[in-house]
């Protein structure tokens, strides 16, 4: 299939100054070495403006960076997930309004954690989590490196994170734990796109790479990414420093070359930067790509529109992750307003990013998807909203 054929810059609204100045800025930061490499796409009216690969693929055999590099794309496995699962609604196996233990009865009899008089205790949910809730992240779950509350010093004991045990025995696991909400009382970013892999699994009856390979990533041919990497690819894996530009503990990063137990839907994926724009550019033609259609139109735009509505962000880590501005649909967060943020971007544009430095955007109103991929886990924050300015100052129509 045809799709996202080259064009020069100023063929689709780019400034081509404007563009190689974007690919001057990172290569200076590659040239400081405090960053070992990276790829960028930018497509507009479903033509690539840019596609370029800068810096070493590894830093340590100073492998040179190539475009079909493979990347640990951690949490932008999310939207690919829950767009598998609206694939699910919309062939009538599930509602958004289902409760979870509809499906996965562990979750039947959750409980929350309540702190009162400097003792804690549990108490029954009021109201049981909701798939719609796992998709917005309002389902009371959350990650064990975002704070130190009492439910995420839990999750960090009983090492929830580990890759060690399958879908199946991680969902019993967290189903265990106390929630640190209320479902549908507050954002709290964490691990309801798991437990939606798990879900997955159920209704598809198969696994969740297997569901994901023959649905979206075999359709639209992204034909790099998955839960591991082949034998035959392993030299095609970026790496990152092996000790932090800025002084900072290294944080390791998963194995790709090894198949996991557990087939994270919120976090496992490895992809390169032409998989995953074929992804965004799907949804940007609400729905379709090259004649294969994975989603309606409407459910798209349900999809990149917000579902929090009055449900407060909660304060810390989470509040970081969506910036004032930016509410949160199935699986993005979705901009609310053309100002307030401090970067630019349009009302309706919609956005996500992984833990290694990975990022992605697609603003409709400018026909336009971007896709940034790296493995500098410490620097993702800097580098995100650096080349989101350098993006969008590039637009020249």
């Amino acid at each position: 299939m045809t799709v996202l054929t080259a064009s020069a810059p100023e063929g689709v609204g780019l400034c081509p100054a404007r563009t190689r100045r974007l690919v001057d800025v990172f290569q200076s930061e590659v040239a400081q070495r405090r960053l070992a490499g990276a790829v960028m796409l930018i497509a507009r009216r479903g033509q690539l403006a840019l596609f370029e690969s800068i810096g070493a693929l590894d830093p340590a055999t100073k492998a040179p960076m190539m475009r079909d590099s493979i990347f640990r794309i951690y949490s932008m496995t999310k939207p690919i997930v829950s767009v598998a699962v609206m694939m699910l609604v919309e062939k009538g196996r599930l509602r958004l309004s289902d409760p979870v233990a509809m499906y996965l009865p562990e979750y039947s009899h959750q409980k929350i954690a309540r702190s009162e008089a400097g003792t804690n205790h549990l108490e029954p949910v009021q109201k049981m989590a909701t798939v719609q809730d796992l998709l917005r992240h309002t389902a009371g779950l959350t990650y064990e490196f975002m704070g130190s509350h009492a439910v995420q010093r839990q999750y960090a004991q009983s090492r929830i994170g580990l890759r060690l045990r399958n879908n199946t025995e991680f969902s019993q696991q967290l189903a265990s734990l106390p929630l640190m909400f209320e479902p549908g009382t507050a954002w709290e970013y964490g691990r309801a796109t798991d437990v939606l892999g798990r879900l997955i699994e159920v209704l598809a009856e198969q696994r969740l790479g297997v569901f994901l390979q023959e649905s979206i990533f075999g359709p639209l041919g992204m034909t790099d990414t998955g839960f591991s990497v082949p034998p035959q690819d392993h030299g095609r894996i970026a790496e990152p420093f092996a000790r932090d530009p800025d002084g900072a503990l290294q944080m390791r990063l998963i194995d790709l070359r090894e198949q996991p137990a557990m087939e994270s839907g919120g976090g496992g994926l490895a992809s390169t930067a032409m998989d995953y724009a074929r992804f965004l550019q799907c949804l940007l033609n609400r729905g379709e790509l090259g004649g294969v259609r994975l989603l309606g139109s409407r459910t798209v735009a349900f999809m990149t529109s917000d579902h929090l509505g009055d449900i407060p962000v909660n304060s810390g880590a989470s509040r970081e992750l969506l910036p004032v501005g930016y509410g949160f649909g199935l699986g993005f967060a979705v901009r609310k307003v053309a100002g307030v943020s401090s970067e630019p971007g349009s009302i309706g544009d919609y956005y996500w990013g992984g833990m290694a430095g990975t990022t992605c955007f697609v603003d409709p109103v400018e026909d336009l998807v971007a896709c940034l991929m790296l493995q500098a886990p410490n620097q993702r924050e800097y580098y995100r909203k650096l080349f989101r300015n350098l993006v969008y100052s590039a637009l020249a129509d």
